[in-house]
């Protein structure tokens, strides 16, 4: 059994890969969700992750897709307690922004759409400039005080407005930040090294990144010259078009043929060894896909591999 991973200084304990809802009522319909969160939960995972906004981008589609699902097949399984349920705020249709009525609303339609007494994890999806930190986290704080959210997190924010954020907290007593979720990828590594990396690391969040395998393409199946039919083959292709691309799938190659495992799995284990990170995301529309999700949890890389990943990818 895979030793689960405290989430930053909350009481949140976290499988080692977070499951990713965006393709839920998307890529992956009811049925299909509900075997994907079976074959997870049976490999040790309690660790998923939505947003109220998915998958608001599909014609015909309303957003809360996600959530539905998932708050259906919990209940349908009664592991409630079991399952550690991330979501945002700010990105839905009906719900946009970070204004704290938005906030407060936004919340209570998720947990009508999970179908549940409490959030465990939630996170602003993207930050707002214009409004002010201390409406943010105040509204956060209220939601955490109503039970209604165990613990807040932010995505998408700035060093200085994290930074803002994190320091409001402190003085006035109130909710913090415990984790943030960047994006982040061995083909996207300033997005989030350097000033965000390092906030984090001195402020004890815990980073779980998004993009982890870069749209599929860490997952090695895009290759220069090949045609992958995928709703996500656009972004992924323009990797495999890059010197970058080419150099780091010839060490992910080398090491997963070192490792006999998957592609995949060697690019999650490289992000997993990067200093803050607790559990990266990675999603699967189909059970097949998972086991080189999962798999994560059980490879460590040797130093030399790290190395010779990051060099590949620099």
């Amino acid at each position: 059994m895979t030793s689960l991973r405290k989430l930053g200084s909350s009481d949140l304990e976290v499988f080692p890969l977070s499951l990713g809802g965006n393709v839920f009522g998307w890529t992956a319909d009811e049925q299909a969700s509900f075997a994907v969160l079976d074959a997870y939960t049976a490999a040790g995972g309690n660790f998923i992750d939505t947003a109220d906004a998915y998958s608001a981008w599909v014609e015909g589609n309303q957003g809360g897709e996600s959530e539905t699902i998932i708050g259906k097949w919990v209940n349908a399984r009664g592991n409630r307690s079991d399952v550690v349920i991330a979501t945002k705020v700010s990105q839905h249709p009906e719900y946009q922004g970070l204004s704290a009525a938005n906030i407060k609303a936004a919340a209570d339609a998720s947990l009508r759409r999970l179908d549940t007494d409490y959030i465990d994890l939630y996170y602003t999806h993207f930050d707002q400039p214009q409004v002010p930190v201390e409406e943010i986290i105040g509204a956060l704080d209220e939601l955490v005080k109503a039970g209604k959210v165990r613990q807040i997190a932010a995505s998408n924010i700035t060093p200085e407005r994290l930074q803002a954020s994190l320091e409001f907290s402190d003085r006035e007593g109130l909710a913090r930040y415990v984790a943030l979720q960047p994006h982040y990828n061995l083909v996207s590594r300033d997005t989030y090294e350097g000033p965000l990396q390092d906030l984090a690391a001195r402020e004890g969040l815990a980073a779980v990144p998004y993009f982890s395998l870069a749209s599929g393409f860490l997952t090695g199946k895009y290759r220069p010259g090949t045609t992958v039919d995928s709703a996500r083959a656009g972004g992924a292709q323009k990797y495999a078009d890059t010197e970058r691309g080419r150099k780091v799938l010839a060490a992910l190659d080398e090491i997963a043929a070192a490792h006999e495992a998957p592609v995949a799995t060697v690019a999650l284990a490289w992000l997993a060894a990067q200093p803050t990170i607790t559990a990266p995301i990675a999603s699967a529309r189909t059970v097949e896909q998972l086991p080189a999700l999962v798999g994560v949890a059980q490879l460590k890389l040797t130093d030399a591999e790290v190395d010779r990943l990051t060099q590949a990818s620099a």
